[in-house]
């Protein structure tokens, strides 16, 4: 390697940097040491040889409302196939097409030899759907966003965003050098203030918010979080994840349900929650899409997904566009109702509802039971799982200190008998539980 002061980039890989001199002051240290050292080990350690380890499960069958993981048929309140798309005859059968027809992988970079017209089409039928001028897709939904706060923001700019955002925001945010100045969840006044001492900064401002939050379900004010951008004039970037294909008439996530498209600059989504697939879109102007085409490092050196995921996304995509899309989106939030009535009766504590200015309060299909203790939030989901039924696990860093949850999600797909033989379980397993 080279010993010259200087450094250069090429082909998206460091070059002739500098050797760091080695220094005999003192011992070296182990790098793998805070693999063995880190402050979770020990409860990592009770909680194996208790199996209460509630992640890493492996699923050995469709995932649809009932699933057999680790050799038993369980009720499944784990997943985000919100519609129940992925098995939709018409998702697979664009799958099956596509691999018979492109193979099981692209070999490149959408940049080189990974785009196919597929990948056009589905680009196409997101801007369409969600009335924006052009969409850009991405492998992962994390690649998406990662990809494009690198790109669009720099060091002299300033990023605002919500403290409950997904991690692929934040560390989106870390990665571009922008000055990152976060707000308390959901709380406007905060973000006014952050607004405002955002004018000091020089450079461009960008506020990003996602549309329904992960583990507790809330959905994000977007009308006012939009009418402060525009005061201060910065721009608006919302990430809909867990929002399109769930919220709004058309399916097109929290940014349509508040009536605010036209005035968000950038929406991401996913295709791995009601779409049905893997994947991430940016979608907004042609102006900024065609700069993330060839600024977006996450996007040039990332291979193209897979053919059939492409395929699939893209069926999914125009089967929620389709006239058959409405009652799937009704479905879905009336399972939700239903479940977080019910485990409201049983006297488990639910994140609440969202108020709506010009509607009903919105429960998405996230329904969080909160339980506060991480032990006792684990020895409820081993219970759970003991009598046949899944569900996700959140503990702290993933939400506050004291916030531990069981993350239930519905499907368009569950049955009321599924929902019912749910509720029976968690009444059943509530009396094991600390007073």
């Amino acid at each position: 390697m080279a010993t010259g002061l200087t450094s250069k980039v090429t082909r998206g890989k460091l070059a002739d940097m500098p050797e760091t001199p080695p220094s005999h002051a003192q011992a070296p240290i182990d790098v793998f040491q805070k693999a063995r050292d880190h402050e979770r080990r020990e409860l990592i350690d009770l909680a194996r040889r208790e199996d209460l380890i509630p992640y890493f499960r492996q699923v050995e069958s469709e995932a649809g409302p009932v699933v057999r993981m680790e050799g038993q048929a369980r009720l499944m309140l784990g997943s985000n196939n919100y519609l129940g798309l992925t098995g939709d005859p018409r998702v697979k059968g664009a799958a099956r097409a596509a691999l018979e027809q492109y193979g099981t992988g692209l070999t490149g970079s959408r940049l080189l030899n990974g785009t196919t017209p597929l990948h056009r089409e589905l680009e196409e039928e997101i801007a369409a759907w969600l009335g924006t001028e052009d969409a850009l897709v991405f492998t992962t939904g994390y690649q998406a966003n990662v990809g494009c706060l690198s790109a669009i923001l720099s060091p002299s700019d300033t990023v605002i965003a919500d403290s409950g955002d997904h991690a692929s925001i934040l560390d989106g945010c870390k990665l571009s050098g922008a000055r990152l100045r976060p707000f308390r969840h959901n709380r406007l006044d905060k973000l006014e203030q952050m607004l405002d001492r955002a004018r000091g900064d020089g450079g461009g401002v960008l506020v990003v918010v996602d549309g329904v939050y992960s583990m507790e379900g809330d959905v994000c004010d977007v009308a006012s979080v939009s009418q402060l951008c525009r005061a201060h004039g910065a721009r608006l970037m919302v990430d809909e994840a867990h929002g399109v294909g769930v919220l709004g008439q058309n399916g097109s996530g929290a940014c349509e349900l508040f009536g605010v498209e036209g005035e968000v600059d950038l929406r991401m989504g996913t295709f791995s929650k009601s779409l049905a697939s893997c994947g991430g879109f940016i979608a907004g102007s042609a102006e900024v899409i065609d700069y993330l085409r060839i600024a977006s490092r996450a996007f040039l050196f990332s291979a193209s997904a897979v053919p059939a995921a492409v395929a699939a996304a893209l069926e999914a995509v125009r089967i929620c566009r389709s006239a058959e899309g409405p009652a799937l989106f009704a479905r879905v939030l009336e399972n939700a109702r239903y479940l977080h009535s019910g485990l409201a009766d049983l006297g488990y504590q639910v994140v609440e509802p969202t108020p709506v200015p010009a509607g009903e309060p919105v429960i998405t299909p996230i329904v969080p039971v909160v339980i506060g203790d991480d032990l006792t939030t684990a020895q409820l989901w081993k219970a759970l799982w003991d009598e046949g039924l899944y569900a996700n696990v959140a503990l702290y860093p993933a939400v506050p200190p004291g916030g531990s949850l069981i993350r239930t999600s519905v499907m368009a797909t569950h049955e009321r008998e599924h929902l019912d033989q749910a509720l029976e379980i968690f009444e059943r397993v509530k009396g094991r539980l600390p007073a």
